[in-house]
């Protein structure tokens, strides 16, 4: 029986035995704290490289320079932004500005023709002589585009509280009418008209075709007697 045992123990058939520590942990905590050891040392061998060759002062400036120049570039981009906002602005503005007074350009030239024009007609109102009646003053004459007749007159009594006026005004035009001699009186006939120191009329009068007016007449009638004529070539 001891020899079966023996025999079982040397031949292949013997059971494997194995040998192991009974500490394993502190073969790997003693790794674990080399290799900490020795990564502390090769970063502070770089870091202190570094230092040596000068690299890591010459990055700090170089990033304290680039900083600086950031701050100065959005500096300079927010004044000129600015600049920018108020210039845009001010031609907001001066374009407004510019556009009314163009428009107040435009309405002064308009009243100042009027005026020029009144004055003219009104100058015409000054009689020749004290003694002067009834008469017929600052009468104007315009074709236009040829197709229609714009005019008009002012009749006055120059004497001081003259007795009030009651008559007609009669407006007649004469030229040409297919290249043959043309006159006629303005639609409508004679105009009823009342007035004790003066009156302006005007009308307007579309033309024949193919009419051609040279000459504009007015006549002021009191009853069947003629008091004053004027009359114009255009």
């Amino acid at each position: 029986m001891r020899f079966k045992l023996l025999r079982r123990r040397l031949t292949i058939s013997a059971p494997r035995m194995s040998i192991r520590s009974h500490r394993p942990w502190i073969r790997w905590a003693g790794i674990a704290i080399m290799t900490v050891f020795y990564a502390a040392i090769a970063l502070w061998t770089f870091d202190l490289g570094k230092s040596f060759a000068g690299l890591d002062t010459g990055a700090r400036e170089e990033l304290t320079r680039l900083r600086e120049g950031t701050a100065r570039l959005r500096e300079e981009r927010d004044k000129a932004q600015s600049v920018l906002n108020t210039s845009a602005s001010l031609i907001t503005t001066e374009t407004s500005t510019k556009e009314r007074l163009t428009a107040q350009i435009k309405v002064l030239e308009a009243e100042n023709r009027a005026l020029r024009d009144d004055l003219g007609f009104f100058q015409k109102l000054i009689p020749a002589t004290a003694a002067e009646g009834v008469a017929i003053r600052a009468l104007q004459a315009e074709v236009l585009a040829g197709t229609q007749l714009k005019w008009q007159v002012m009749v006055i009594q120059p004497q001081k509280n003259a007795p009030e006026f009651r008559g007609k005004l009669l407006m007649s035009m004469s030229g040409t009418l297919d290249g043959k001699p043309w006159m006629t009186d303005l639609p409508g006939g004679a105009q009823a008209l009342q007035f004790r120191q003066y009156r302006r009329i005007e009308g307007l009068v579309d033309l024949p075709p193919q009419a051609v007016v040279k000459n504009v007449s007015a006549r002021l009638l009191e009853g069947s007697a003629t008091r004053a004529v004027q009359s114009i070539k255009l």
